[in-house]
């Protein structure tokens, strides 16, 4: 099992930056791929960020230019930098972990994670 524990949401105006973490723990060695999946109510999960043991990474087309995604692995954490947020980008954003040895654009299409954090809520104001 994976444990993933999310941090760094909040409220911000449009324009504005923030940066999201998620710490790892339990069982990692078994993790090949992270990254960020957020969610608006009533609508479906989209793939915001992955990055892949093999080196892959995906960006969501609505995010791609303007967020980063980072991990540090002596830390166990996975970062997600956020530039230029707009009011669209409102949602919980979930940090998650999958096993498959899969590239980063499959799990960006599909949501196929296996491991999935509570959330943490970001809010863009206009």
């Amino acid at each position: 099992q994976v444990q993933l524990v999310e941090s760094g949401g909040g409220s911000v105006q449009a324009g504005g930056s923030l940066r999201l973490s998620c710490v790892a723990s339990g069982s990692i060695s078994s993790v090949f791929c992270m990254g960020w999946v957020r969610q608006v109510p009533g609508k479906a999960r989209e793939g915001v960020a992955v990055t892949c043991n093999d080196g892959s990474i995906s960006y969501g087309d609505d995010v791609a230019g303007r967020f980063n995604i980072s991990k540090d692995n002596d830390k166990n954490t996975l970062y997600l930098q956020m530039n230029s947020l707009k009011p669209e980008d409102t949602a919980m954003y979930y940090c998650a972990a999958g096993e498959s040895r899969l590239r980063a654009l499959y799990y960006i299409r599909s949501r196929n994670f296996n491991y999935w954090g509570q959330g943490t809520q970001v809010t863009v104001s206009s």
